[in-house]
C-alpha cells in the first residue's frame, strides 16, 4: 500500500455485522424459511452460518448479499454445536437465548472473538437463570438448561447496557411465558433492528431504541423477510477515508441518524458533513484539528469508532485526548501506529496525541477489525510503502475493503 492522494467516489457500507449475526440467530426462534437481505459478505457471517448448519438449520446465498435460512422443527434442532465454531467469534453466544427459549437446552464451548480486554458473560447467564435457566458452566463451557417447556417472564435491570447480553434476553424473552422487562437496555440501532425483524415475526415489544424494553411473550413465531441495517462502523471507515486523505468520500446508504455524535465530532474536526444527500458526505478542506474523544455507551461515540478516530487525529493539527470508558486493552493497535510515525503516549485509559505532519510507511500487524482498518487508513498517508498483516481480522467485519478503497482511488493490493 502506497500514499493515495485523496481518496473520491461514493461507496456503499451494507449491513451490519453486530445486526445480522444477531439477526441470523433469531431465525432459530421460527420454524420455516427466513429471509435476510443487504448481508454484508464477511467471514463472521460465514461461521454463523455454519454454526447455524450445525444446530440443524440450512443456510443458503441465493443472490450477493441475500441469505435464506430454513429452519427445522424443534425436535429437529441440535441445542449443540462443535467447539471451534463458538469459539471463533464473539458474537456465537446469542443462539444462546434462542436455544433455551426452543430446546430448552443449549451447550456451547465460551465465545471467542476479538482480544482487547475481558467481556463477561455473567450478564447473559444472570438474566436467563431468572427467567428459568440452570447453568452448569466450567471454565470452556456453557451447559444449560430449562426446567419448563418455556422461559419465564421477569424484569431484569442490566448492571451495564451491554449490546449482546440485550440481544440475547431479547429473543429468549419473546418465546417466554408473560411479561418481561428489560431495564437499561443498550439503545443501539442494531438492537433495534434485530427487534424489528423479532416484530415482523410476531413478537410483541414495545421500547426499542429506548432504555426499557417490554416484552409480552407469544407461543410462537412465524419466518419473516428482512433487511439488515446499514453498518455504521464501516459506514465511519469509510468517511475517515476521505478525511485523511483530503478528499470527499459518500457513503451512499449511510444512516446519519445512527450516528449523530461521530459526524458531530467529525464536523469538530475540521471535517464539511453532508447529509442532506444521498446517504452521509464528508469532504476535508484542509488539514484536521485536534479534538478530544471519550467512548461512551450509544448514542455516545461508539468505542468501534476509536481506532479510525485516533488515525485521523495522529495526522490532525493539534494535541488531543482519547479516553476508553467501556473496555481495557483497546490502545493495542496505537503501538503499531507509532512504528509509522505518530506520536502517542497512553496511560490506562487515557491516549495522548500529538498530530504529526507525516506518518511513515512500515509493516504493522492488525489485532482485531477495527484496528485492521484504522491500520491500512494510516497507510493510505503515509510515505512510502506500509504493508499491514493480521488482515483475517479484516475480513471478519469488512465487505471487499480493499476492493472498494481501490474503486475511490486508493493505491493497495492485497496478496494474502
Amino acid at each position: 500500500m502506497k500514499p493515495a492522494g485523496p481518496l473520491n467516489g461514493d461507496v456503499r457500507a451494507y449491513g451490519a455485522k453486530n445486526a445480522v449475526l444477531k439477526e441470523m440467530a433469531a431465525c432459530l426462534l421460527a420454524s420455516g424459511e427466513h429471509r435476510l437481505t443487504n448481508v454484508p459478505r464477511i467471514s463472521d457471517v460465514k461461521v454463523m452460518g455454519e454454526l447455524l448448519e450445525a444446530l440443524g438449520c440450512r443456510v443458503e446465498e441465493p443472490a450477493e448479499h441475500e441469505l435464506r435460512v430454513v429452519v427445522p422443527e424443534v425436535e429437529d434442532l441440535h441445542p449443540f454445536a462443535p467447539a471451534h465454531l463458538f469459539e471463533a467469534m464473539r458474537a456465537s453466544i446469542v443462539v444462546l437465548g434462542p436455544l433455551l427459549a426452543r430446546c430448552g437446552e443449549a451447550n456451547m464451548a465460551l465465545p471467542g472473538g476479538d482480544d482487547f480486554g475481558q467481556r463477561p458473560i455473567n450478564f447473559h447467564t444472570e438474566g436467563l437463570t431468572a427467567m428459568g435457566a440452570t447453568f452448569d458452566n466450567d471454565r470452556t463451557s456453557i451447559h444449560a438448561t430449562t426446567s419448563s417447556p418455556r422461559l419465564h417472564a421477569t424484569r431484569v435491570t442490566l448492571e451495564y447496557p451491554s449490546h449482546t447480553a440485550t440481544d440475547n434476553l431479547l429473543m429468549a424473552a419473546v418465546l417466554a411465558e408473560g411479561r418481561t422487562i428489560i431495564d437499561n437496555a443498550a439503545r443501539e440501532p442494531e438492537v433495534a433492528d434485530l427487534g424489528r425483524q423479532l416484530l415482523s415475526m410476531g413478537a410483541r415489544i414495545q421500547g426499542l431504541g429506548t432504555s426499557l424494553l417490554t416484552i409480552d411473550g407469544v407461543a410462537r413465531l412465524t419466518p419473516a423477510y428482512h433487511e439488515v441495517v446499514t453498518d455504521r462502523v464501516v459506514t465511519a471507515t469509510y468517511l475517515a477515508s476521505g478525511l485523511i486523505t483530503g478528499g470527499e468520500v459518500r457513503v451512499i446508504d449511510a444512516k446519519p441518524e445512527h450516528m449523530v455524535m461521530l459526524l458531530r465530532k467529525l464536523e469538530s474536526m475540521g471535517a464539511d458533513v453532508d447529509e442532506q444527500g444521498i446517504g452521509v458526505a464528508v469532504r476535508a478542506r484542509q488539514r484536521l484539528k485536534a479534538v478530544d474523544v471519550a467512548t461512551l455507551p450509544y448514542p455516545g461515540v461508539a468505542t468501534d469508532y476509536k481506532p479510525l478516530l485516533t488515525t485521523m487525529l495522529s495526522v490532525a493539527e493539534g494535541v488531543s485526548v482519547v479516553t476508553e470508558n467501556l473496555f481495557v486493552g483497546r490502545f493495542r493497535y496505537v503501538d503499531e501506529l507509532v512504528r509509522l510515525g505518530a506520536n502517542i503516549t497512553t496511560e490506562g485509559h487515557h491516549a495522548m496525541i500529538r498530530g504529526v505532519e507525516r506518518l511513515e510507511g512500515t509493516s504493522v500487524r492488525a489485532s482485531d477489525i477495527r484496528a485492521a482498518a484504522a491500520l491500512i487508513l494510516a497507510g493510505l498517508v503515509a510515505e512510502g510503502e506500509t504493508t499491514v498483516t493480521g488482515l483475517e481480522h479484516m475480513d471478519r467485519g469488512y465487505d471487499d475493503f480493499v476492493g472498494r478503497l481501490s474503486a475511490l482511488g486508493a493505491t493497495i493490493d492485497r496478496f494474502a
